[in-house]
């Protein structure tokens, strides 16, 4: 599985990430040879940083819907809705003139910095490459502060210039109370990207509780994701502790061991924010047996000239049993009645009641390349069919943590509601390889 997002992430769902592109066509404000600030931010920042996989150019946007080349930029950006959705629900757009806190764009510009925003609105921008040079972010928040002009030429164009160093990055310290992952350093080399796991001992002797997950990752990851494995998994599948295991060969296939592996992950923690912090709601916390073996995933996005080098953490805080009210659980709720028709888009829903109160406080969600849209919906009670989480990217859905908890009764439930392309000369049905499909609600409860 591979999850963005953080917004995601991305985590990783990307609502702005900046894109290079051609320059033939002619940008807003620039035309007959008219130079505004808005021109220079389009043509010095949006279309010359771009990013790598992600780009904002035609017919790359699957992520976003937002085209950063050519003309008609500014429409897309000033006062339109964010399409990531922990941005919407916060009310944010993607530029508000004279507000850069309430404008995605500058938090976009801002994600390499830890503890910017207190809530995760997907990949920092640019995706998969270095920070902007301080000046440029300078320019992008007094343009915002400014009006957001499409026709003014008032901010200095000095700031445009220079560059900037990638910054040093802090590795977490190990919690005296719990446990560290670690993703031992790997290179991505120039314009490429990779994706990785390392199956990493908890080295817990004994039974523990886990109330707090925190993550850490250097410039350029799209996400850091911590699987357990299923019950059921085979033991032939299970891998092989403390060796780096790529998910495609250098010429680009699948690795077929790393690929039957990931058919039996369930979701144990994640994000796709540069760093993160998640604690349950006082008195919840998940118990981990003693011997537990986590898989940690790695994926980087490297769109710079020179290769670089991955690197994360993850830090499992732990507390007594006796503080311990309510036991966490992850979500694992799997469709597996798919059957695809050959040439042509199906829509296939599938609804899991609780048996008992259910408190969720995080969903994301597992389909394969064929799937375009993931939707989940409470069933029952007074929010019936109210849509709660949505993710358009199979390769790298949303993580949506819920500060307040989506309370359902018992008899009420979750309903998936999936999209997914059919295949032009086959049928396809659920199963673990990347040609067949997968419908999955993964999450927390308590």
């Amino acid at each position: 599985m591979k999850l963005k997002p953080l917004p995601g992430a991305i985590s990783l769902a990307l609502a702005l990430t900046a894109c290079g592109g051609e320059k033939s066509t002619p940008t807003d404000g620039a035309s007959a040879g008219v130079s505004t600030s808005f021109a220079r931010l389009q043509t010095q920042v949006l279309e010359s940083s771009c990013g790598f996989s992600a780009c904002h150019t035609p017919g790359n946007t699957s992520n976003s819907g937002l085209v950063l080349t050519g003309a008609g930029v500014y429409q897309s950006l000033v006062n339109a809705p964010a399409t990531q959705p922990i941005a919407k629900a916060d009310g944010l757009r993607r530029v508000v003139p004279g507000k850069p806190d309430s404008s995605l764009l500058w938090h976009k510009v801002n994600g390499f910095v830890n503890g910017h925003h207190a809530r995760e609105y997907g990949a920092a921008m640019p995706y998969g490459g270095q920070p902007l040079p301080a000046g440029q972010i300078e320019f992008i928040r007094q343009w915002i502060a400014g009006g957001a002009s499409r026709t003014s030429d008032d901010i200095s164009p000095s700031l445009l210039s220079g560059t900037v160093a990638a910054p040093a990055y802090v590795p977490l310290i190990a919690p005296t109370g719990g446990f560290q992952l670690r993703m031992i350093p790997f290179s991505i080399n120039a314009s490429s990207e990779r994706e990785v796991f390392l199956y990493a001992p908890v080295r817990n002797t004994q039974e523990t509780w886990v109330n707090r997950v925190q993550t850490n990752m250097r410039t350029g990851s799209h996400h850091f994701v911590i699987y357990s494995f299923a019950a059921n998994t085979p033991s032939l599948v299970i891998p092989q502790a403390g060796i780096v295991r790529d998910l495609k060969n250098s010429d680009g296939t699948y690795q077929l061991g790393t690929i039957a592996a990931m058919g039996y992950h369930v979701f144990f923690g994640g994000s796709q924010a540069a760093a993160s912090d998640f604690t349950f709601p006082a008195g919840v916390a998940m118990r981990v047996p003693a011997g537990t073996v986590l898989d940690v995933n790695s994926h980087y996005v490297n769109s710079t000239a020179k290769a670089i080098t991955g690197e994360a953490e993850a830090n499992l805080y732990t507390v007594s049993a006796s503080q311990v009210q309510f036991e966490a659980a992850a979500l694992n709720l799997n469709n597996t009645a798919l059957t695809l028709p050959v040439g042509r888009d199906t829509t296939i829903r599938k609804t899991f009641k609780f048996a008992k109160l259910t408190r969720v406080v995080m969903l994301t969600s597992h389909m394969h390349k064929r799937g375009l849209k993931f939707v989940v919906r409470i069933s029952g009670g007074a929010r019936d069919g109210e849509l709660v989480y949505q993710n358009e990217a199979w390769d790298h859905p949303l993580i949506l943590t819920l500060p307040t908890p989506l309370v359902l009764q018992a008899g009420e439930g979750l309903t998936s509601e999936v999209t997914y392309r059919g295949d032009a000369s086959k049928v396809v049905r659920f199963g673990l390889t990347s040609e067949d499909e997968m419908n999955i609600i993964f999450g927390y409860s308590y």
